[in-house]
């Protein structure tokens, strides 16, 4: 090849490139516009919008702003937080030009990742004045409080070798190692045993920083209880209030090491961010110590602003309104906290957040069972009592089939069998009118429901269905396997529709998804609108089809491994429309109005179905007595009581359950005694148990299953999915 065409050759690979960076940068424009309302300009100008150049995707300010000063002087860089862009105006419209030019499609290389910057002009930016917040009364930082000999000699006093771990009550939680000396705090009733001090008190090293505090007047006595936390990157500890009972007013933080973000949070919803600085002082009184909780979320990067807090001492930069922030990556912390044991019940002004001074809490939440009666134990309480308790209100909001079940039902041969495990009020029983389809769920007052629409439906246990193996044509698990709790049982489950198929036969999985964002696109479960937002709203997974969508060039930096455990040992509660933070939890159920509301709900829900009803229902339908089942859905037919639950649901829950104050960890109470609506007109908060799935998850557990392939998986609107077929005979 001469060089005449070769040039040619590579002027048209440039021009392939070129055009691609320009459907992207023309996409990444059209995404702007269409969620943030960023409009861009054609005509150069010398401000730019840098998609994925932001604080969102774990860009820093010093990584992109080094990169964009390559071209020219800038005037301003402004980074919003969370968000996958930045603005930055430069002196003169020459650097923008060459900016825009030189540096679309090029990756830029940050410190745990890279990013592809996309560069389009805008006429101008709102550069918003940075505003403060005031601290919550009684909170006070004092930074540099010891110095960085003193910090040193504090750290080696702390020996996290010792295998003695009586002497300081060692532990090894599972988001960070704590250590207690004087006393220790027992994370299983959130309280101190004051009769029982720890052979180790607080050490001799750290009492002249607490006599500089008495003299200081941060403090009036000397403490006697100590806490360590030691936290390394993407670590954390979530929200509490530390228990009123157990310790006096004062608190004092003393933070070690690297820095981090601590989250104040008032019960209104106000929500106060304090960076942390290494070496600094943390002093609670009052309102801070007895009525906000206190937490710190756990990543590895923290937005701050870029030149360090230079607030009043009484108030803090809010983070949601800065524009001059950057990222900072968290290293390992080292916290002392020091408090002093109470020995009298607490007074304190906020009774409503207070231990001493309401009713007794009920028993905690449960933990995650390690054998099979445990998980049937908890799968009885937090599942198959909570859906014959809400059925009636349940019911009404699942009158909306899901598209991609629909399609998988329309693909059945007609005169085929339809296995429907854990069918609920029996939404999909009807749709295929060509099919003879039958239900079963481990709800009874659900079976009914199915049975007073006309459905063929029975009581039965998603772990032994009652029906011979090899009859069914399909079989679907909509939104079931998740309430299994541990991994053989949601196993079993699959291998339990494996068994009811026939050779060829095929099987429609859907379980909730840990991944609620997939693709840049939030499911409908996530709220858009967290002001409008309501904390008893029992949305959930809509199952409405996401439909085809690229990928946006526009990413996030959001990873599965950043996501750690909201608790040590005891399941956390979820807050509704929001994501997930682990994989094991209780989601809220909200009865509102008592049973009267109810019951209207209810009503309105049939009403809705009945045309549908009426113009699918198969009529005349096959017995199911062939198959081998009970046909009569009021016979309470139960097949191993103790083997799980088959309940068709995205939004219901468990037990009643309030919520109390903590120390070192969140604390919440539940009661196993569902609340008697003739009791209190209160609106009874019930909570069921999930295993969310991650990304792949249900591929795995089902390839365990050899005696299926997987024609296909996908996504859709917050459920990982699956479709099986099963071998012939031999195969």
């Amino acid at each position: 090849m001469d060089a005449s065409a070769g040039n040619s050759v590579g002027a048209v690979r440039r021009s392939k490139e070129d055009r691609k960076v320009l459907r992207k940068q023309i996409k990444a424009s059209h995404t702007l516009l269409k969620h943030e309302g960023i409009s861009t300009t054609p005509q150069p100008t010398k401000t730019l919008v840098v998609a994925n150049g932001g604080l969102g995707n774990g860009v820093s300010r010093e990584e992109l702003s080094a990169a964009l000063q390559e071209m020219g002087e800038l005037e301003t860089l402004i980074m919003h937080p969370h968000k996958p862009y930045a603005f930055v105006t430069y002196r003169s419209e020459e650097s923008a030009r060459k900016a825009h030019i030189r540096l679309n499609g090029e990756k830029l290389e940050c410190r745990e990742s890279s990013v592809t910057l996309y560069l389009s002009y805008v006429n101008s930016v709102t550069c918003e004045e940075e505003v403060s917040v005031s601290l919550p009364d009684g909170l006070a930082l004092v930074e540099d409080f010891v110095s960085q000999e003193e910090e040193a000699l504090l750290l080696a006093a702390i020996d996290w070798s010792s295998t003695n771990d009586d002497f300081t009550a060692k532990k090894a939680l599972k988001h960070r190692k704590v250590k207690h000396y004087g006393f220790e705090f027992r994370y299983d009733n959130n309280n101190v045993d004051k009769d029982k001090p720890l052979a180790a008190g607080i050490p001799q090293e750290c009492l002249p920083i607490l006599e500089r505090c008495v003299k200081d007047k941060h403090i009036d006595i000397l403490p006697d209880q100590l806490t360590v936390n030691q936290y390394e990157s993407g670590q954390g500890i979530p929200p509490h209030v530390d228990t009123h009972s157990a310790f006096e007013d004062t608190i004092l933080s003393l933070s070690l090491g690297a820095m981090t973000v601590m989250e104040f949070r008032h019960p209104d919803g106000r929500l106060v961010a304090v960076v942390l600085p290494g070496r600094s002082l943390l002093v609670m009184k009052g309102e801070s110590r007895y009525l906000w909780t206190h937490g710190i979320t756990p990543r590895k990067f923290d937005t701050v602003p870029a030149c360090g807090p230079q607030s009043p001492a009484r108030t803090a930069p809010d983070l949601s309104a800065y524009s001059n922030l950057t990222l900072s990556k968290r290293d390992t912390r080292t916290s002392l906290t020091f408090r002093k044991i109470r020995h009298e019940p607490c007074g304190c002004a906020f009774p409503s957040a207070c231990d001493s001074q309401v009713a007794p809490p009920a028993p905690s939440p449960p933990s995650l069972p390690c054998c099979h009666a445990d998980a049937a134990l908890l799968e009885e309480e937090y599942v198959h009592r909570v859906y014959d308790a809400i059925a009636s209100h349940f019911s009404s909001t699942r009158h909306s089939p899901w598209p991609r079940v629909c399609h998988f039902l329309s693909t059945l041969p007609a005169g085929g069998v339809l296995a429907d495990v854990g069918c609920g009020n029996g939404k999909y029983l009807g749709l295929n009118p060509e099919v003879m389809a039958v239900g079963c769920d481990r709800s009874s007052a659900l079976v009914q429901i199915c049975a007073q629409r006309g459905f063929q439906a029975f009581v039965s246990d998603a772990l032994r269905v009652p029906l011979r193996t090899a009859s069914c044509d399909a079989c679907i698990s909509i939104a079931v396997i998740h309430h299994f709790s541990t991994q053989e049982r949601r196993l079993a489950a699959v291998r339990e529709l494996v068994r009811l198929l026939k050779p060829g036969g095929r099987a429609l999985i859907y379980v909730w998804a840990f991944e609620q964002e997939y693709k840049k696109q939030r499911s409908k479960y996530l709220k858009e609108h967290p002001e409008k937002h309501s904390p008893t709203e029992n949305t959930e997974t809509t199952g409405s089809s996401q439909g085809a969508h690229g990928e946006s060039s526009i990413h996030t930096s959001r990873r599965l491994e950043d996501i750690q455990d909201a608790s040590d040992s005891k399941l956390s509660v979820h807050t509704n429309r929001t994501a997930f933070n682990t994989q094991d939890l209780l989601v809220p159920w909200h009865l509102k109005e008592g049973k009267k509301r109810v019951e209207e709900e209810s009503r309105e829900g049939e009403r809705k179905d009945e045309a549908r009803e009426k113009s699918t229902k198969t009529s005349g339908s096959s017995s199911i007595a062939k198959l081998g089942c009970n046909p009569d859905p009021s016979s309470g037919f139960l097949s191993n009581t103790d083997s799980g639950s088959g309940l068709d649901t995205s939004a219901a829950t468990a037990s009643p359950y309030s919520k109390n104050g903590a120390s070192g960890d969140t604390t919440q109470t539940s009661s196993s005694a569902l609340q008697s609506e003739s009791e209190s007109n209160a609106a009874p908060v019930f909570h069921r148990y999930y295993h969310v799935f991650q990304q792949g998850e249900l591929e795995q557990l089902c390839s365990q299953e050899a005696g299926v392939t997987l024609q296909s998986s996908y996504h859709d609107q917050g459920n990982w999915c699956v479709i099986l077929v099963k071998k012939a005979l031999g195969t």
